[in-house]
């Protein structure tokens, strides 16, 4: 019976994520997998998998609607699940992050947990409530991992204190300038937020990771991004959300330095374009066209050095 009941509700997919699947002829093989992995509470291996965490990759869409990735830091232990259904994030507002506009109470929000080292990354996303300042918790809407691919290992150290903010001011800025743009041409990996607003009336808020050999995202002389998509999980959680709100957040880290840029504007999917042939394994392309950039020196506690057999 329970079975029966799995099969007869309706799709785990939105139509976004049903038309990409769509598009490379997996819908009908996709709807066991995301009846099966998309929970509704996390398993035990992902409540004790946060709490080891250094930093959290957050997804968070602020008051105009607008979408943001962000990297916050703490102690690990800062991240505790209670029970399956709640991720406690004991995390100070922060005011320099544009993110932080889109974690008030009641707002929906993404968390990726990826340990860098190891290459282990988990997902979840859910709605945020939030009684003061220091903390807030949140109620999963969806759970899922994800594999290993793409990642690059890196190994991380604290250089101050998580909870001492740096002195340095953010930048804002309406285009990249030249050492955003070097930051993002010399890239291995980045963070990329989404949403869409679901028939039901809930905002499903998505970040994920992105990641390939430097300097694979090519970055035009007008600014904008384009980005291969190289085989994966076939979920498509951040192209479907594209194709129904063409809204994305970009967050590039340099790992060396610990600052932060960080990206609101609009993306567009390419599933079939002669460009694709110049980006090695990709299967499709996206682009990505910068509205606010936001670069924020030393936001980041933490430095992060590669294997030394690297």
């Amino acid at each position: 019976m329970l079975e029966q009941t799995r099969q007869d509700a309706p799709s785990p997919w939105h139509e976004g994520e049903l038309a990409m699947q769509r598009s490379v002829g997996v819908v009908e093989r996709m709807d066991g997998p995301g009846r099966n992995f998309l929970r509704k509470a996390m398993p035990e291996q992902h409540r004790a998998f946060f709490p080891m965490l250094p930093f959290i990759v957050l997804g968070a869409v602020d008051a105009k609607g607008e979408v943001w990735a962000t990297v916050r830091a703490g102690h690990p232990g800062f991240l505790v699940s209670p029970e399956p259904e709640i991720l406690d994030v004991s995390l100070a507002r922060d005011p320099a992050d544009p993110a932080d506009a889109g974690m008030e109470d009641g707002d929906a929000i993404a968390m990726l947990g990826i340990q860098l080292e190891t290459r282990r990354r988990n997902r979840l996303n859910g709605v945020i409530r939030r009684a003061d300042a220091g903390a807030f918790h949140v109620r999963v809407g969806q759970s899922f991992g994800n594999c290993p691919q793409y990642i690059q290992p890196r190994s991380s150290a604290f250089v101050r204190d998580p909870d001492l903010a740096t002195a340095i001011p953010p930048l804002h800025s309406g285009q990249l300038d030249d050492r955003a743009r070097r930051m993002v041409e010399g890239a291995d990996t980045f963070f990329v937020a989404s949403y869409v607003d679901r028939n039901n009336g809930e905002r499903q808020v998505d970040v994920s990771h992105r990641g390939g050999y430097a300097g694979f995202i090519d970055v035009g002389a007008d600014g904008v991004l384009t980005i291969p998509d190289f085989p994966g999980n076939r979920f498509f959680n951040t192209l479907g959300n594209f194709l129904v709100n063409p809204k994305a957040g970009l967050a590039f880290v340099d790992f060396a330095t610990g600052d932060m840029l960080q990206m609101t504007g609009r993306a567009e999917v390419l599933l079939e374009s002669p460009e694709i042939t110049a980006f090695p394994r990709a299967e499709r392309l996206w682009r990505f066209t910068p509205e606010a950039v936001v670069f924020r020196p030393d936001s980041l506690p933490l430095r992060w050095s590669l294997p030394r057999d690297l």
